[in-house]
């Protein structure tokens, strides 16, 4: 039973005591939030033995940290530097700091260290390395593979930007009125790119990681849920990232093989998640203000819907078309090029396609051409379907563009 529970414990309860634990250190101390969450486990996993599992095993890992959080703080300089003036504040009658771990506490602190991770000041990648290890438990290990890197480059990156949070001194607060709505950009931009880690994974030959897309989803459910944070960008990102999720059983097969869009068995897709994407969607439609999270929402919208018509992806093209002209990506034009091509046929997308050199490095560019020449001029197809094959990167990728090749015979 303890072999089952404590990693289980781990993904679900580390992050919440480091969330709660950083807010009280700071980031010049958290590295001492960190150790203390690890020796709870530590210690969990050093007393859960022979039977000896405690009858309500999260709080017994919340006593212990918060036990641990004391005598440091009792024993160590850190106190008079850091807590003394907030224990002051808090209580006249007792010098006893309340490590508060209630579900509204701990909410509140992953949206504030949401906020202090989520900076210009370091690199996107070390933002969302950051994220992954702190609001979502990511082990070191578990980070590198996402990043298709090693522990080393991962602890340094994590490092730097530790530091350069504490250089910069940067606060784990919400931010004011004034100034939620310039750091709210940054942060849904780290969620994006997390959740995208995860539906695009091309680490440990793994095409969908579920577990990187869940934790991008929770973390924006978070905002959603809180009423400062819960407008028109926020719910449209959420509606995105429910429609994409929708898919999953039908994206990958049971050898774990990429399923393409016109393939997929549509009874798959979670009707739960479609009408919940739509709710999202709709409540993101409030005010003025036009972001990709609403265009990229509304795509994804229209590919929940089974009937393959001309006017569904008449829809989507123009939705593409309004994305391309807010925010202009060459992969967002890409992926215009299959909309074009089903509504307006696959001539006039081979020119669009064509035009994308920018690309010609990328698999996915090879395998949209070899599609759109198929019964057109198969041998040209398939000299694009075999360069996509070489620059693929993960098993999954290359035995999807096998099928594609096979079918072209």
């Amino acid at each position: 039973m303890q072999n089952q529970i404590l990693p289980h414990l781990y993904r679900t309860e580390y992050r919440k005591i480091i969330a709660v634990l950083a807010r009280i250190f700071g980031f010049e101390h958290i590295q001492i939030a960190e150790d203390i969450a690890s020796d709870t486990f530590l210690l969990a996993s050093e007393s859960w033995t022979d039977g000896k599992q405690p009858p309500n095993p999260t709080a017994w890992l919340y006593t212990v940290a918060k036990n641990k959080a004391k005598d440091y703080l009792k024993h160590n300089a850190v106190f008079d530097q850091k807590v003394s003036a907030h224990l002051k504040t808090q209580t006249q009658d007792s010098e006893e700091l309340n490590i508060d771990l209630s579900e509204a506490n701990i909410n509140d602190s992953q949206l504030q260290m949401m906020f202090a991770i989520c900076q210009p000041i370091i690199p996107a990648e070390a933002q969302i390395g950051l994220a992954l290890r702190i609001l979502c438990g990511f082990s070191i290990d578990e980070i590198a593979d996402a990043f298709l890197s090693n522990k080393e480059t991962i602890n340094k990156r994590l490092f730097r930007a530790k530091e350069k949070l504490r250089e910069q001194q940067v606060k784990i607060e919400f931010p004011n009125n004034n100034e939620i709505n310039r750091r709210l950009e940054t942060v849904l931009l780290t969620l994006y790119l997390l959740f995208n880690e995860g539906y695009y994974s091309s680490s440990g030959n793994t095409n969908l990681r579920k577990d990187l897309c869940l934790e991008a989803m929770r973390l924006t459910y978070l905002l959603v849920q809180n009423p400062t944070t819960d407008v028109p960008q926020v719910n449209a990102l959420f509606s995105l990232m429910c429609f994409h999720a929708s898919r999953f059983e039908a994206r990958i097969d049971k050898n774990g093989d990429i399923i393409i869009y016109e393939d997929q068995d549509s009874s798959l897709w979670n009707e739960e998640l479609i009408s919940r994407g739509t709710h999202y969607l709709i409540c993101a439609s409030k005010g003025d203000k036009l972001t990709r999270y609403h265009l990229e929402a509304a795509i994804a919208y229209w590919h929940t819907q089974k009937a393959d018509t001309t006017e569904k992806w008449e829809n989507v093209l123009q939705l593409y078309n309004k994305l391309l002209i807010l925010e202009y990506s060459p992969m967002a034009a890409l992926n215009r090029t299959y909309a074009l091509a089903k509504a307006d046929g696959k001539e006039i997308a081979i020119v669009e396609a064509e035009k994308l050199t920018q690309l010609s490095g990328h698999h996915l560019y090879h395998s949209l051409i070899g599609y759109l020449y198929k019964d057109i001029n198969n041998e040209i197809a398939l000299q694009h379907l075999q360069t996509a094959l070489k620059l693929a990167k993960t098993s999954q990728e290359k035995n999807q563009i096998k099928k594609s090749i096979k079918n072209l015979n």
